[in-house]
């Protein structure tokens, strides 16, 4: 997962809504959202290599979401990021718990962003910071940096987001993850890929042959925890495969 855009406001009549793309490559068999047989109350993608997800809801009114961090000269950890997502869904371990236990062995894994929360709190980790935190109310985005790193497609995405709040509607949000129109040379970060990949990456939508967004995918809590999810699956070049909706 490669950019996510949420609103965190408990008691409010939407407490959380989420906007996110997925990025990888093509190659990477997934499975689209749907509900987990090994895992009751479990309800995300999976990827069938690793085993893990990206991006899930689960019992108790648990959410979890992953990005990787952006740097080609870090150290590859032996551990799939992925299983951070799963386990927390599958668990029974608070957020402030899961997060610490987390923060003790984040270097079994290459660099991360880890959110997860449930129906009272909402927790962040970055694994370079290795520090956790429990979110106050606001927006705020996600991309391959840290917290609100203000990379030119996630400061546009969480603008956007702050524009739909009132209504959180699925269509619009999807609108806004299929931004396929790349950063000014001038405003690209450096993350040491070279300017054609930084350009490439700086859209909020990816697509190209071999790497691209993945999935899109929309979650909508509202204040009697029923959640809404969307997600939307795409191949090379952006091509269409699918569109799953739950609400749970």
């Amino acid at each position: 997962m490669c950019l996510i855009v949420f609103a965190w406001r408990p008691g409010h009549a939407l407490p959380l809504i989420v906007a996110a793309n997925r990025d990888e490559f093509h190659a990477r068999p997934t499975q689209a959202l749907a509900a987990w047989e090994d895992a009751p109350g479990v309800y995300a993608g999976r990827d069938l290599e690793a085993g893990g997800t990206w991006l899930g809801v689960g019992p108790q009114g648990r959410f979890a979401a992953l990005t990787n961090i952006r740097d080609p000269g870090q150290v590859l950890g032996p551990r799939s990021r992925g299983e951070l997502v799963a386990a927390y869904l599958r668990g029974e371990l608070g957020v402030e718990a899961y997060l610490d236990q987390v923060a003790d062995r984040r270097g079994q894994y290459s660099g991360f962003n880890l959110l997860v929360g449930d129906e009272r709190q909402l927790g962040y980790l970055n694994a370079r910071q290795a520090t956790p935190r429990l979110l106050e109310a606001g927006v705020y985005g996600l991309s391959n940096a840290g917290l609100d790193t203000p990379w030119p497609k996630l400061v546009k995405a969480r603008s956007g987001l702050e524009g739909m709040l009132e209504t959180a509607d699925p269509q619009q949000l999807l609108a806004l993850l299929a931004d396929g129109e790349p950063a000014a040379d001038g405003d690209l970060p450096d993350t040491g890929v070279g300017l054609g990949t930084e350009k490439l990456l700086s859209s909020v939508f990816i697509a190209s042959q071999n790497y691209g967004t993945r999935a899109s995918t929309v979650l909508i809590v509202d204040d009697q925890g029923k959640r809404r999810l969307i997600e939307r699956s795409f191949g090379p070049f952006g091509g269409h495969l699918g569109e799953v909706e739950l609400v749970v």
